[in-house]
C-alpha cells in the first residue's frame, strides 16, 4: 500500500512517523494531536494462540506489524496498534458477519469486559511496546437495540463488535480507565512514549 500523508502541525525532523494501520479511528486521533505523519500498513498473519494470554498476543502482533513495516522504512519512527476485546479469557475479534456481531454483543450484554490495545514504536530496531487496559460495564441490550446496531454497519470493522465514539456510547454504563484506548490509541500512554522518543506534542518533549 502507497503512502497516504496527513498534513498536520508538528513537523519531525530527523525523520518521519509512519502509522501502520488502516483505522480510520486512528488516524484522526493522531491529527487531533497535531502530529505529520504517513500511513503504510503491513500485510501479516495476525491470527491469535488462544492458549496463549490475550495481553501476550496483542503485544506480539502490534511488535510484529511494526517489524514488518520497519523494512519498508528504515530511520523512520514506526507506530502500530492492535486492539482486542476481552471477556471471560475470550477476545472477541472484528465480526465475520451480521450474525457474529449479534453474538458478540449478546455477550457483552449486561457484563463487564476488558478492552486490550497494544501499541508499539520501533525506529532502528528499537521497540517500546506497551499494552493499555481499559474496562467497561454494558448495560442490558435488547434484541431491538442489538439488531438495529448491527443494521447500521457499524459493528463491522470493530473488535467486540462495538465502537464507544458511535451509536453504541449508549451501551456503556461504566467505564474505568482510558477511553480513547477503546476507540485504538491510549493517548496518554502514547504521547509519553513518542516525547521520550524526541516527538514533540504540545510542544513538549521529554528531557
Amino acid at each position: 500500500m502507497g503512502i497516504d500523508p496527513y498534513r498536520t502541525l508538528t513537523i519531525l525532523v530527523t525523520s518521519m512517523l509512519i502509522l501502520a494501520s488502516q483505522s480510520p479511528r486512528r488516524r484522526s486521533l493522531l491529527a487531533m494531536l497535531g502530529l505529520d505523519f504517513a500511513v503504510d500498513t503491513a500485510d501479516i498473519d495476525e491470527t491469535m494462540d488462544p492458549a496463549l494470554p490475550p495481553e501476550t498476543e496483542v503485544a506480539r502482533l502490534s511488535e510484529a506489524k511494526a517489524r514488518a513495516v520497519e523494512q519498508k522504512h528504515p530511520g523512520d519512527l514506526i507506530l502500530t496498534a492492535d486492539t482486542v476485546v476481552v471477556v471471560d479469557g475470550c477476545v472477541l475479534g472484528k465480526p465475520h458477519d451480521a450474525e457474529e456481531a449479534k453474538a458478540h454483543l449478546r455477550r457483552l450484554s449486561g457484563r463487564s469486559h476488558t478492552v486490550m490495545t497494544a501499541f508499539c514504536l520501533l525506529q532502528n530496531g528499537l521497540a517500546d511496546v506497551h499494552v493499555e487496559k481499559t474496562h467497561l460495564h454494558f448495560k442490558p441490550l435488547s434484541e431491538g437495540e442489538i439488531a438495529a446496531y448491527v443494521a447500521s454497519g457499524s459493528p463491522m470493522d470493530k473488535a467486540g463488535a462495538y465502537g464507544i465514539q458511535d451509536q453504541a456510547a449508549v451501551f456503556v454504563r461504566a467505564i474505568e480507565g482510558d477511553y480513547y484506548n477503546v476507540m485504538g490509541l491510549p493517548l496518554c500512554a502514547l504521547v509519553q512514549c513518542l516525547r521520550r522518543r524526541g516527538v514533540a506534542v504540545l510542544g513538549t518533549v521529554e528531557p
